[in-house]
């Protein structure tokens, strides 16, 4: 029992010797394993040094970042070189210099606010980024950070940004995205983001067209923003018409005017489709769409494109040829009270028609149908024979022109005659 007794203590004596410990075997580690402290002083000291020989010579500045980016840690430090390059030093939250480091006067805030020396600065950048790509990402970033900043700065160094900035946007530098920036709350309330815009897109404009500035737009989903840059009580397109007409910029009012009549027209044609779906009373879809026209300032022209769209929009059509004409004849007659509420000109009954055409054309099914179509409408007063037969004689377009000419041969021949026959009966009276 004695001896059991031992052989437990025993055990437990090796239990407790085999316990795990906390206090492991240190390892030296290497000088090339820590990870370097993030402390910019010494290459800010490096770019003003240069800079400050350089001067204000931009090929020298733009040899010089060149040959730096080989000695100089650029992917570590881009916001620093950035900072440098734009307003001389590096900057704090809200656009001031940091007091404590090293400055350069050669900058581009320091530099003249004329649009040829801002060309010169876009081409400094173009050539940086163009030769260490890996910055590409970091220089969008800072024109963000910049133009969020924009209240810290001096009314000259806003101009000279916005030169730039505008410069870059027009060929390519940068993405149209860092005007998301401008929509900051503070900035578009005190009037600093219009002012700003004014000659950024002046720059850009003169750089390139306004093709160039609706194409980027577009690309980035801001080509219906522009209202945006003025507080909630100025965004109306006569607000921003009169201020960017004044500054010289008309063709940028003219497409933002225009951009929102295409949203206004998207929009309407929506709220159309779901009246049509909800089956509401066609006289109130009358008197709606009147009040929406008046409103968005649209012709009645456009307004019969927009509610012949909806019309054919609303339903599920047939895809067998033969029944799709019957389909339509019984739905264009539910909806031709409202077709005619909005076809009082020969110019509306024509632009009708156009449409028509294009629609039969475009959608396969409907080639046969057009005929049947037109004399639909004309039976129920929408189309005149004067608008049938000037579309017929040489207001068509190209689309089915063959086809549907052919189809519409005997009832163009039906109305003429029957016209000759109503002028002799009114000589005859006379």
């Amino acid at each position: 029992m004695y001896g059991t007794m031992c052989g437990q203590v025993s055990f437990m004596s090796n239990q407790k010797q085999q316990k795990p410990t906390l206090t492991g075997q240190r390892f030296k580690t290497r000088k090339r394993d820590e990870k370097e402290r993030f402390d910019p002083t010494q290459f800010q000291e490096s770019i003003v040094q240069g800079l400050n020989q350089t001067g204000s010579d931009l090929e020298a500045v733009a040899k010089f970042l060149d040959a730096s980016g080989a000695k100089l840690d650029y992917r570590r430090y881009a916001e620093t070189l950035f900072d440098i390059l734009v307003a001389g030093g590096m900057l704090a939250p809200g656009g001031t210099l940091s007091d404590d480091l090293t400055r350069t006067e050669f900058c581009l805030f320091t530099a003249q606010e004329d649009l040829e020396t801002m060309q010169a600065y876009a081409q400094v950048f173009n050539k940086l980024i163009r030769r260490y790509k890996y910055l590409e990402k970091g220089f969008e970033e800072e024109i963000k950070k910049l133009l969020l900043f924009l209240k810290g700065f001096t009314e000259s160094e806003r101009n000279k940004l916005a030169m730039l900035t505008g410069i870059l946007l027009a060929n390519g530098n940068i993405s149209a995205s860092i005007l998301n920036s401008l929509y900051n709350e503070n900035l578009v309330k005190e009037g600093v983001s219009a002012a700003f815009a004014v000659k950024l897109f002046k720059s850009w404009i003169n750089e390139k067209d306004i093709n160039s500035v609706a194409g980027s737009l577009r690309k980035v989903g801001m080509d219906n923003r522009l209202m945006e840059l003025f507080p909630a009580n100025k965004r109306s397109c006569e607000h921003f018409s009169k201020y960017f007409t004044d500054a010289g910029l008309k063709e940028l009012s003219d497409f933002a005017r225009n951009q929102q009549s295409i949203g206004a027209r998207k929009e309407l044609q929506k709220e159309l489709q779901e009246q049509m779906a909800r089956g509401d009373p066609q006289k109130e879809i009358i008197a709606f769409t009147k009040e929406e026209m008046k409103k968005s300032n649209l012709s009645e022209q456009a307004m019969i494109n927009i509610i012949w769209t909806s019309v054919m929009s609303c339903v599920e059509w047939n895809k067998k040829e033969e029944l799709v004409t019957e389909q339509a004849i019984k739905h264009l007659k539910q909806y031709s009270l409202l077709l005619k509420a909005f076809t009082s000109q020969g110019l509306s009954e024509l632009s009708l028609l156009l449409k028509i055409q294009e629609y039969c054309y475009d959608n396969i099914h409907f080639m046969k149908a057009f005929q049947k179509i037109v004399v639909l409408l004309y039976k129920a007063d929408v189309l005149s024979e004067e608008a049938i037969l000037k579309w017929y004689t040489d207001a068509h377009v190209a689309k089915g022109k063959s086809v549907f000419l052919e189809q519409m041969k005997k009832f163009v021949e039906w109305l003429k005659n029957a016209e000759e026959e109503s002028e002799s009966e009114e000589e005859e009276t006379d």
